[in-house]
């Protein structure tokens, strides 16, 4: 058990023997040399400073730093491990972080608030009004007009994964009135935490600064943002979103150029699926803005899903700021280089990123669905089995053991897999599509209408590439083989690029044997050699090198 009560975040600037961890800047320095410690590391760090030199729980820690993600003791002691290798200590001989055995972890000094620190963030903040509405899981599974399309492709993880949590951080433009500008900056700063209790606080901090201050713009683009990430991040409706939309086009017209109102527009088209009217909001803001790598990332993200793999991995490697300050930025690049041809290369980050991170759904996604792409098996189920084991269950990766079990043909435990990860996200498409097709068979007839509902709406632009690909799926279901075919063209008509993933999945074995699946496959590496010419030669030399 913990010592005493938990105390919350305060923001500020910190000595920890001789480190300075800024809470706010998320940055760690020694002898003003910065360290390598973000994301999760940093966010566990800060909780321990916060509560001094007391001794702090495993149940503590998982409740505070890791919810709403259901994680393990193991998860934890493998993140202490990597914080500790960031900051070079050493368990045995501890100089910032000690174990308590049977008790948890603590700080072995205690750490003091410097001088120059900005003021406090607030111990609570009041709770968010009342949410209604049923939970939907991601934008590609989040439209009312069609719920039923749902991503295929990996990495487009029902149209969210690393792709949005890049886009959480971006520099708002400073508000007018003194005393909103307190609330707003102390909103923003639960929304940087990533979680979706903060961010339900920094929605009640932006609602008060529009209460007292209707006009100020910084918290209009925070609250779309924290709206969207409602969608995007923590499974609300996608009324939420159409919310962020209205804010952002608020703060657009009193002032047309304001880039992170721009920013956050893009974003709350992304949390929709919503691709061009996404896309068009991130480009815009950075033509008023080109220094917003979180933009930039975002942007990236997209142009990837349209099959612009050239745009995407120059964009990826041109950041202007610390690039281990955006997230995923190695897993984007590792998709970029995987599809462009270089395996060996994508294969290094994903395997690092699988290591460093195993508390990451998306890491631990993306390795196992990278064996599997490329044929290695059992290397894949493998890798599975231990993603599973860590804590981070994601519908992904039973939509990834039921393909691994139709592969060794068997049905009956495909059919369990999926119907888990229907379990996991029950209102989004794939998961049920599958469970349709693998369980208990749908009639032809409800797969067939499925399939025509759905290529009308993408056919009036929303959605995704990749989401031509289910259509295909409910298509053969029905036994319309001529349909899914075109279907699959269409994908890559509109930008999808995975030709591994289709060579692989037995989803699509029924169609494997057609010359026009052959030639699908053949037109995406056309396009794909395409794109690589595309790509500056010095820039593929630097990232496919040899480590």
């Amino acid at each position: 058990m913990a010592d005493a009560a938990p105390s919350a975040p305060v923001a500020g600037r910190y000595a920890l023997a001789d480190l300075v961890v800024d809470t706010v800047g998320q940055r760690v320095e020694r002898d003003g040399v910065a360290l390598k410690v973000s994301g999760l590391s940093f966010q566990l760090l800060a909780y321990l400073i916060a509560q001094g030199d007391r001794v702090v729980g495993f149940d503590e820690l998982i409740e505070q730093v890791w919810a709403p993600a259901v994680v393990n003791e193991e998860t934890v002691t493998q993140r202490v491990k990597l914080l500790r290798q960031a900051m070079g200590d050493d368990g045995r001989d501890p100089r910032y972080l000690r174990s308590v055995r049977g008790r948890g972890y603590q700080l072995c000094v205690r750490p003091e608030r410097l001088r120059d620190a900005p003021e406090a963030m607030p111990a609570d903040a009041p709770a968010s009004e009342p949410v209604s509405g049923p939970a939907d899981p991601s934008p590609s599974t989040t439209r009312r007009l069609a719920p039923w399309i749902a991503a295929v492709a990996l990495l487009s993880l029902a149209g969210i994964g690393f792709g949005v949590w890049r886009s959480r951080s971006v520099t708002l433009p400073a508000p007018v009135a003194t005393t909103p500008q307190s609330l707003t900056q102390r909103a923003e700063y639960y929304a940087s935490l990533g979680q979706r209790d903060n961010n339900e606080r920094a929605i009640a901090l932006y609602q008060q600064a529009l209460q007292e201050t209707p006009r100020d713009r910084a918290a209009q683009v925070g609250l779309s943002r924290a709206y969207s990430a409602r969608v995007c991040l923590f499974n609300f409706a996608p009324e939420w979103a159409v919310r962020a939309q209205t804010l952002a086009q608020d703060a657009i017209a009193a002032d047309p150029n304001d880039a992170a109102a721009y920013a956050a527009l893009g974003y709350s088209h992304d949390c929709r699926g919503r691709l061009n009217d996404a896309l068009a909001g991130y480009e815009q803001a950075l033509r008023l803005d080109p220094t917003n790598d979180a933009t930039r990332a975002s942007a990236a993200y997209l142009y990837d899903r349209k099959g612009r793999l050239a745009d995407a991995l120059v964009a990826n490697t041109s950041l202007r700021g610390d690039p281990a300050r955006v997230r995923f930025l190695q897993l984007q690049i590792a998709n970029n280089l995987d599809l462009l041809g270089y395996p060996q290369a994508a294969e290094a980050r994903y395997r690092e990123s699988f290591r460093l991170y195993p508390d990451n759904v998306f890491s631990n996604i993306a390795w196992p669905r990278f064996l599997f792409r490329h044929g290695r098996l059992t290397e894949a189920r493998r890798a599975l089995d231990q993603a599973l084991q860590r804590g981070t269950e994601h519908a992904d990766l039973h939509l990834l053991a039921g393909e691994l079990a139709l592969v060794r043909g068997d049905r009956k435990d495909a059919a369990t897999a999926f119907a888990r990860a229907a379990a996991l996200r029950p209102q989004a498409s794939l998961p049920r599509t599958l469970v349709d097709l693998y369980g208990s068979p749908a009639a032809a007839q409800a797969l067939r209408d499925r399939a025509n509902e759905s290529s009308e709406y993408l056919q009036k632009g929303a959605g995704y590439p990749s989401d031509w690909l289910e259509v295909a799926l409910l298509h053969a279901g029905s036994g319309d083989s001529a349909a899914a075919l075109l279907d699959v063209q269409r994908a890559v008509d509109e930008g999808y690029r995975d030709a591994d993933y289709l060579g692989a999945s037995p989803l699509f074995r029924s169609m494997a044997g057609h010359p026009e699946f052959a030639r699908s496959l053949d037109l995406i590496h056309q396009r794909v050699a395409d794109q690589n010419r595309q790509v500056p030669r010095e820039l593929l030399a630097r990232l496919t090198a040899s480590p």
